[in-house]
């Protein structure tokens, strides 16, 4: 008799495949596995805890709506899930209508970032010099596009593409090993 194989939980592009038959258990996995970085993506973004509520909302049923066109040949589903989000923050930020705040505005306090996604950004970001890192912020956390990054840094659309992708891999390298580091009992230093 042969003993059992064990259980391995299926992979995300498992999951959105089976989204794209209808499956409601394989949407709530993909948020439970990928919710709290999209969270600390929007929370650096907006700021505005609703408004991150409402946006990852959004990811989501854009992602079920969608998960027939994700193609795992394109992106990893983790990167595809992302630039959803990323996408709905973008658009939440250029929808807010520009009024000047109250002095009292400014002085609210505002809901602490979750300290392990900070502490994860932090440590991804840390493997980037100087110029990727200025581009991963202006893009991701201030909402610039390519086109503003070359009109803003001088550099040519290419160029501004080339490191973005090279500092996103090299985040991405250091994103995993913090996680393979905290999978064999480790932490985060």
């Amino acid at each position: 008799m042969t003993p059992p194989e064990p259980h391995l939980d299926p992979s995300d592009e498992v999951l959105i495949a089976r989204m794209a038959a209808r499956d409601e258990e394989a949407l709530r996995e993909l948020h439970r596995r990928h919710s709290r970085l999209l969270y600390g993506l929007g929370q650096r973004m907006l700021r505005h805890p609703d408004d991150v509520d409402c946006c990852v909302q959004d990811a989501f049923m854009n992602a079920w709506n969608h998960a027939a066109r994700f193609d795992p040949l394109r992106a990893r589903a983790r990167t595809w899930l992302v630039s959803i989000a990323h996408n709905r923050f973008l658009q939440q930020l250029r929808d807010r209508p520009d009024v000047a705040m109250e002095l009292e505005d400014w002085d609210q306090p505002t809901r602490a970032p979750d300290p392990i996604d900070r502490l994860m950004t932090e440590r991804a970001m840390e493997g980037l010099d100087g110029s990727q890192r200025e581009l991963i912020e202006l893009a991701y956390f201030r909402g610039y596009s390519h086109s503003e990054l070359s009109a803003m840094t001088g550099l040519p659309l290419g160029t501004v593409k080339s490191r973005m992708r090279t500092a996103l891999d090299r985040m991405r390298s250091r994103l995993s090993a913090v996680q393979t580091d905290l999978h064999k009992g480790g932490e985060i230093h």
